[in-house]
């Protein structure tokens, strides 16, 4: 794939599902131990952009010569605060800014809707995924949670501050 300067971001539909499951199972297989299983851990991935619209919140993509590149996808915490899930970017991709693109239209559609804040899970493992957060002004909280699932997945919690 050629290099994508810029590419095009548009609210997730179903039918990219299966190409946002590939590239979640792509970035997992890069992460020693981690296990991608859509039936069993992941089923909303299946329908990905249904899922999130039952919950209140939305799924966007980046495309790029037709093709899905990365994802972002939030859904209601609590009053005033979202959680940001599914930021994965073609490890073919990564390191071209997409990740950040797709971040940065996560938050400047939270501040439209007057969130006081966005937090966030992520593996302990996924240390490119820390950097970014906090190179966008996360704070990483003490607190961790074990998920219990097959890839004995630890997690840190983070969190953006919109309006103090």
């Amino acid at each position: 794939m050629t290099l994508i300067a810029a590419p095009g971001l548009r609210p997730a539909v179903d039918a990219d599902s299966p190409r946002i499951a590939e590239i979640v199972a792509a970035c997992y297989a890069g992460y020693p131990g981690c296990v991608f299983d859509l039936d069993g851990e992941l089923p909303a991935l299946k329908r990905v952009a249904s899922h999130y619209r039952q919950l209140g919140g939305g799924i966007l993509v980046a495309e790029g010569e037709g093709k899905v590149l990365g994802s972002v996808a939030w859904k209601p915490k609590r009053a005033k605060t979202r959680e940001l899930q599914l930021l994965y970017v073609d490890p073919a991709m990564q390191g071209q800014g997409i990740g950040r693109r797709l971040l940065e239209a996560a938050i400047a559609e939270a501040l439209v809707a007057r969130m006081a804040a966005i937090e966030l899970w992520t593996d302990t493992r996924f240390a490119a995924a820390h950097r970014l957060y906090e190179a966008r002004g996360f704070r990483r909280g003490a607190m961790t949670r074990s998920l219990g699932d097959r890839s004995s997945s630890v997690e840190f919690n983070y969190r953006l501050v919109l309006v103090p």
